[in-house]
């Protein structure tokens, strides 16, 4: 090698998490940020670009971000100063390398919208000699707004590289054997925990526009056969799926969870436990949105016992998981 040439990092393997995103506070400023990257992806948001331009920053940006930060403060981790999602994302990363150890592989961690970025991640991996990274998105059940949205960001990036390291996706996990076992044990813990049975499981996914499903999008399938197979696996209760966090005035996949926890009490079922399978880690959809909105509005209708089952996070069997598919994808 000539010694004027460049040195050039070689030889290893990058493996980068990505999960949604956080803002990186509960200021109001930080939260517009977050929701104008997150509510400007046109998978998101399938509108014509230039009135939802209009709409988007004249009026949503002008009034959700303070809605948006009361939420998060409701459940932001003072004591380390993150987010749940930022947190359990940062352990996940932690633990994996921990856990897989080996000397070519570099873990990392991103987030499509917000903080650390994929495009700096994957520079980074790159810089730092990975010829190859397997991108690792934490969404179980695939949607063309979730892991669609960061292979579409992985490939922008890709776009302006001069030399692009080999790029693998790892696919949507809903059925495999390890996820569904881990989520039927995080329902077994809850179970000992508590002194009532619950009379239904809610297992509530994030919800996408029924539009989208019409158009082709699998989600809905993949969820309805998480539910089943967990429902196989634990057949002391009865499961049913619903979908939460809906945006806007159309219609989105059904049942909904806020009206689904708003009339059983009505039908007599007023024990429940709710789980959420497709999140990777607790955040705000599940601590503030489930956990305190839900119960709220559930024990107000006439509920008497609510119980969250907390996400996968950084427990072992989900480390074992995250292990399992990222040493397949390696082979």
């Amino acid at each position: 090698m000539r010694k004027d040439h460049l040195k050039i990092n070689f030889g290893k393997i990058g493996v980068l998490l990505i999960n949604l995103g956080t803002p990186n506070s509960t200021n109001w400023w930080d939260i517009r940020m977050y929701l104008k990257e997150f509510l400007s992806d046109k998978r998101v948001i399938e509108v014509n670009s230039f009135i939802w331009q209009i709409i988007l920053n004249l009026f949503i940006l002008t009034f959700r971000p303070s809605k948006t930060a009361k939420a998060y403060k409701e459940i932001w981790m003072k004591d380390v100063n993150k987010s749940p999602l930022r947190f359990y994302t940062e352990k996940q990363t932690e633990k994996l390398n921990q856990k897989i150890n080996k000397d070519r592989l570099i873990i990392d961690f991103a987030m499509r919208y917000g903080d650390p970025s994929i495009k700096d991640k994957i520079e980074n991996l790159q810089k730092k000699g990975c010829e190859k990274i397997i991108i690792f998105p934490l969404y179980p059940q695939y949607a063309s707004p979730t892991t669609a949205a960061v292979c579409d960001e992985v490939y922008r990036v890709l776009m302006k590289m001069r030399w692009q390291p080999a790029i693998q996706i790892i696919p949507h996990y809903e059925s495999e054997p390890l996820y569904i076992d881990a989520l039927v044990k995080s329902i077994n813990k809850k179970l000992s925990s508590i002194d009532w049975k619950p009379d239904l499981i809610i297992a509530s996914y994030h919800g996408i526009p029924k539009k989208y499903f019409e158009k082709g999008d699998p989600y809905h399938c993949y969820c309805q056969k998480t539910t089943r197979l967990i429902s196989e696996k634990f057949n002391q209760t009865k499961i049913i799926t619903t979908f939460q966090s809906r945006f806007g005035p159309e219609e989105w996949l059904q049942p909904y969870t806020d009206k689904t926890l708003e009339k059983l009490p009505k039908e007599g079922i007023k024990k429940v436990l709710v789980m959420s399978p497709g999140f990777a880690s607790d955040c705000v959809e599940t601590l503030e949105e489930i956990s305190i909105q839900g119960r709220e509005s559930f024990e107000k209708a006439g509920g008497e016992k609510f119980g969250f089952i907390p996400c996968l996070n950084d427990n072992d069997d989900h480390i074992t998981l995250l292990e399992h598919l990222v040493e397949k994808n390696l082979n």
